[in-house]
Order: C-alpha cells, then sequence, then structure tokens
C-alpha cells in the first residue's frame, strides 16, 4: 500500500473554508501540499502555500488541527493519503498562482465537489460548528 503525504491549510471565515482547484482537476483540493525531501511540516506549509496563492504564513502562529486518511482522488485503489492539517496566520490576499485555477470558499453543502480526504475534513469540521452546513 502507498500513502502519499500531504499538508493542508484550514483558513476558514464565516463557516466557509478556502479551498483550491487546479488546472485540469474536476474536484476541489484544501491549499497545502507534498512535503520535500527535510521538510518539517511548518515548511512545507509555508511554502506550498506561498507557491499557491501567494500568501505568507506566519510560522509561529500554525496550530494542528488533525490529520485524516482516505483513498487518493484519481489514483489506483489502495493509494491513500494522509493530510495533516493546520490554521494559521498570514499576510496578503490569497489569489491563485502557479497550478491552481481557481479558489473558493465552500460550505459542508459542497462537500461532494472535493476530494475524499477533504470531505472527511469537512465532516470534521461540520460536527465540530466550525463550518456551515449551507
Amino acid at each position: 500500500m502507498t500513502e502519499i503525504d500531504k499538508i493542508a491549510w484550514i483558513h476558514l471565515i464565516g463557516g466557509r473554508i478556502l479551498s483550491t482547484r487546479s488546472r485540469g482537476r474536476d474536484v476541489y483540493y484544501l491549499p497545502g501540499g507534498k512535503r520535500e525531501p527535510g521538510e518539517t511540516d511548518v515548511d512545507t506549509l509555508v511554502r506550498e502555500i506561498r507557491e499557491e496563492l501567494t500568501v505568507t504564513i506566519d510560522p509561529s502562529t500554525a496550530r494542528h488541527l488533525g490529520t485524516f486518511r482516505a483513498q487518493a482522488h484519481g489514483h489506483a485503489a489502495g493509494v491513500t493519503v494522509r493530510m495533516t492539517c493546520y490554521t494559521a496566520g498570514f499576510v496578503g490576499t490569497p489569489h491563485p498562482d502557479n497550478e491552481i485555477e481557481e479558489i473558493a470558499w465552500l460550505t459542508h453543502a459542497h462537500r461532494s465537489r472535493v476530494s475524499p480526504v477533504d470531505q472527511l475534513i469537512l465532516d470534521h469540521l461540520h460536527t465540530e460548528g466550525r463550518l456551515r452546513p449551507a
């Protein structure tokens, strides 16, 4: 079994979560990405969010929200993704950059439009009362 190690930024405003859609993809993903050799979780978070959304994460404010596992979207059966999620303060205004074509503010009602691991995260946030139902 193969596991993909990813880090995600959880940014909520008014019960909506910031999500991204990459060029050529049919679902939304939470912003973030794969770790490079030698990077810590926070190093990966800072680099990926700068590359994808042109904002600067404040590493001192990064807080672990949870780690979630599910079948990796678009991969063969048995390939899972482990998504380690963080909240964090930032400087700047999120704008799509590099491979990101679109950003969107989603509620729990958009659950079917995100990857399987993101569905688990949306469910968790909804259960906690942090994500609006619609």
